[in-house]
């Protein structure tokens, strides 16, 4: 592929429902600072499986490559990193069986993990959410592909030894079929909450983050631009068609944890738009978007 050296690889998986739509997220970081981000979807899986989707692409990446030096592949899954180093030898003597005689899950994914697994990888667990780059780029990769976003990822350009941002490419990891490749850049915003007016919370992103900006790379910076002009179009849009969310989906579209969310009331500023809570469905709150400053335009008609 390219004369320049894989450093280290990070990987990470998600999952809406667990099991239920999701995504996982491959970023590959080069010696001299570039950067290969690799990644894709599934409608309906688990999150074990995305984790292991995710390691499976970095591995294979790996090996097309023809590098002879060795890696560490970053994680935030135990689970991953036990089945790749410990379990999976035990779970193989016995045909792939449980120590209480039940089929090992994810067996398919499993024997490609094991068989692209080699002693120039080491595996190493990493906090996740802890303001860790890479594993943070994964998860905003992961968790894109999950909410089925589609922007464009960076890709590694062997041809001339530079990055480039070229469109997502249809991605099919080993033989299986986890298809429609997507990737997001998002930021992790802690939130801070003041007083609006009454009954009303205002819900914004702090300007504290858990890196420096000025470690960002700019054209980095260029693509969450990008992306976060692309999350206002989905919440103007959900907004002006009067479409009703659900706590979760709110919580996707916003890139919080969904406590976030149900803790702020029934009613709150985010961005430019008022959060309203409408109703409960079974177990799931709807909510609805309203431009704030099409109300505020309202009221003083």
């Amino acid at each position: 592929m390219s004369s320049h050296t894989i450093k280290s690889i990070y990987t990470d998986g998600a999952c809406t429902g667990n099991p239920g739509p999701g995504g996982w997220g491959t970023v590959v970081y080069f010696d001299d600072g570039s950067v290969h981000e690799m990644g894709s979807s599934s409608t309906q899986t688990t999150n074990n499986r995305m984790e292991m989707q995710a390691a499976i692409a970095a591995l294979q990446f790996l090996e097309s490559s023809g590098q002879t030096q060795p890696i560490t592949l970053y994680t935030d899954s135990e689970y991953l990193i036990n089945c790749a180093t410990k379990w999976v030898k035990g779970w193989k003597k016995k045909g792939w069986k449980k120590s209480d005689g039940n089929p090992v899950q994810n067996q398919d994914l499993l024997e490609i993990l094991d068989e692209l697994n080699t002693r120039k990888v080491t595996w190493q667990h990493v906090k996740g959410h802890a303001g860790n780059i890479g594993n943070e780029r994964c998860d905003a990769i992961a968790r894109a592909f999950a909410q089925g976003k589609n922007p464009s990822l960076q890709e590694f350009d062997s041809s001339n030894s530079q990055e480039s941002l070229l469109p997502t490419k249809q991605l099919n990891v080993a033989k299986v079929s986890d298809s429609h490749s997507i990737s997001r850049i998002m930021n992790k915003e802690t939130q801070e909450v003041s007083t609006l007016e009454p009954d009303t919370t205002i819900m914004e992103p702090s300007t504290s983050t858990p890196t420096n900006i000025e470690e960002i790379p700019p054209e980095m910076r260029v693509i969450q631009l990008r992306n976060l002009v692309e999350t206002l179009h989905i919440a103007d849009e959900i907004a002006e068609k009067g479409y009703l969310i659900t706590s979760s989906e709110l919580a996707d579209l916003m890139d919080v944890h969904a406590s976030a969310v149900t803790s702020r009331g029934d009613q709150w500023r985010w961005r430019n738009w008022i959060v309203s809570r409408v109703r409960r469905e079974g177990n799931q709150i709807l909510w609805e978007l309203e431009r704030g400053d099409e109300v505020k335009e309202e009221n003083e008609e």
